[in-house]
């Protein structure tokens, strides 16, 4: 066995509280949209808008994209389990053998879901607040990636979303799973997902695009979403139904965001452009 291979063998809970599992997924969720809260913070005052809706942003952030990504799951991924259990959707248990409902915390949540859900909390209040619809689209996409990268780092100790067996170096032996070496496609997408942050926080410092025009949400959901395309071909089949497919449920689902992120992208250049010219 090649002596560089990470022997991976996290326990994903912390502790327990009186039988409710304090784990790091959640841990790492909640410090992901803290920090990018306050990077927002800052964002919020270059732009001089309402301190009073930034006050608000992390509850209605938080609301979209945890119902967002955890109806994601339950009907992409797993719908005919959750048919049948509708219950084990909306609260953090599930049906043992024995016939009585156990506390698991929420075991599914799909990015794409997340997304959707996001996107529609923040319709509502965009409304609320009197904050034009692509100015917050622009701002949070921002710090989005960032977010992402803490999700998978969560991920990574629950030891989930594994890549296939490799003979790579840097190779993981999830030891929850089995004894192969595998990609580390969780590290894969965080960092990705840090590089395609540091690069759009870089040209919002430097105002090369103006918030608002959907710019920064349509590169933002470019990169990530092709980044998730070309690392689901090393990531092993989340769900039964997807074995022989030549493109799984994450990169069908990433198709339709790759595309608008295309059209915001250019539709902003060209309205930069016609600025430029008039």
């Amino acid at each position: 066995m090649n002596l560089l291979y990470i022997d991976w063998n996290v326990n994903p809970e912390i502790f327990n509280i009186l039988g409710i599992p304090v784990k790091y997924y959640g841990l790492l969720f909640l410090a992901g949209l803290v920090l990018c809260f306050n990077i927002l913070k800052s964002i919020y005052k270059k732009e001089n808008l309402s301190m009073q809706a930034h006050e608000s942003l992390f509850s209605y952030a938080l609301i979209g994209i945890l119902v967002g990504a955890r109806l994601g799951h339950c009907i992409f991924y797993d719908f005919d389990y959750y048919s049948q259990h509708i219950l084990e959707i909306f609260l953090p248990i599930q049906k043992g053998p024995d016939g009585v409902y156990h506390f698991v915390g929420f075991a599914g949540l799909a990015s794409h879901g997340g997304g959707i859900g996001l996107v529609i909390m923040l319709l509502l209040y965009s409304r609320k607040f009197s904050i034009p619809f692509m100015k917050v689209l622009d701002a949070i996409a921002i710090v989005l990636p960032l977010g992402g990268v803490f999700i998978r780092l969560a991920n990574l100790m629950n030891s989930e979303i594994i890549g296939t067996p490799t003979n790579v170096p840097w190779a993981f032996i999830f030891r929850q799973v089995d004894d192969l070496p595998r990609h580390p496609a969780q590290l894969y997408e965080a960092i990705s997902y840090f590089v395609i942050f540091l690069l759009i926080y870089f040209i919002y410092k430097k105002d090369i695009f103006k918030i608002g025009k959907g710019f920064y949400f349509g590169i933002s959901i470019l990169l990530i979403f092709i980044m998730r395309i070309l690392i689901e071909f090393i990531k092993v089949d989340q769900v039964e139904f997807e074995h022989g497919m030549s493109m799984n449920m994450g990169q069908l689902l990433s198709i339709p965001f790759v595309l608008l992120g295309l059209f915001f992208i250019g539709k902003s250049i060209l309205e930069k452009s016609k600025m430029k010219t008039s």
